[in-house]
C-alpha cells in the first residue's frame, strides 16, 4: 500500500493502535479520525474495483467499516498495515453484501422484487463469482486467500504482506501466482 501520510501521521496512527489495546472505544474513534483521509481513498478504490459507484457512497462505506469493526469486539491490530488490511477486507465484504442483498428501503419497499433494481451486470457477476471462488479457495489454502486480500484488495506490497503473514517475499509471490491460477480456473468454471 502506498503511504501518503507523513511520518508524524504514521506515528500518531501507530500510537492510537497501541491505545486501542487499553481503551478500545475511545481509541477506535480516534484511530478512524486520524486515518479518515486514507480510508476514504481506500474506499474509493474498492468501489471503483467493484464497478458500481452507486452501491454505497465512499463516506458511508468508511462509516460502515467503523461500525463493523466496533461491533466486532476485541480486534487484535498489530500495525498500521494490519489495520488497513482489515479495513480493506471489511470494505470488500460490505460492498459484496450490497450486491447480494435484496434492495429493501426503510419504508419496506422491495425494489428488487418489483423489478426496479436490475440484475447485476457482467462485471458485478464476475465479482460475485470471485467471492465464491475465494470462499472455496479458503477451504484449500487460507494463506493464499489472505495474500489475494492483502495484495488485490488492500493494495499492500509483497514485502508488507510477508511481514504481516510472517513469511518471506518469495512465499508471498508463489502464493499469489498459485492463487491467481486457481481463481482463474474456478471463475471460468462458474461462468
Amino acid at each position: 500500500m502506498t503511504d501518503h501520510r507523513s511520518d508524524g501521521d504514521a506515528a500518531a496512527i501507530t500510537a492510537l493502535l497501541q491505545d486501542l489495546m487499553q481503551d478500545r472505544d475511545a481509541a477506535l474513534g480516534a484511530l478512524f479520525a486520524a486515518a479518515y483521509v486514507e480510508l476514504r481513498g481506500l474506499a474509493a478504490a474498492q468501489r471503483a474495483k467493484l464497478g458500481r459507484p452507486a452501491t454505497l457512497a465512499t463516506t458511508a462505506l468508511v462509516h460502515e467499516v467503523f461500525l463493523k469493526l466496533q461491533r466486532a469486539g476485541q480486534v487484535s491490530l498489530e500495525s498500521r498495515r494490519h489495520f488497513y488490511a482489515l479495513a480493506a477486507t471489511a470494505m470488500r465484504q460490505l460492498l459484496l453484501d450490497r450486491l447480494r442483498a435484496p434492495r429493501v428501503n426503510q419504508t419496506g419497499y422491495d425494489a428488487e422484487r418489483d423489478g426496479a433494481i436490475a440484475e447485476p451486470d457482467r462485471e458485478q457477476r464476475w465479482w460475485l463469482d470471485l467471492e465464491r471462488a475465494l470462499t472455496r479457495l479458503a477451504r484449500i489454502d487460507e494463506r493464499q486467500v489472505r495474500v489475494v486480500e492483502l495484495r488485490f484488495f488492500a493494495g499492500l506490497t509483497d514485502a508488507e504482506i510477508a511481514e504481516l503473514l510472517g513469511v518471506n517475499e518469495r512465499t508471498v509471490r508463489r502464493d499469489w501466482d498459485k492463487a491467481r491460477a486457481w481463481l482463474a480456473d474456478a471463475c471460468a468454471d462458474l461462468a
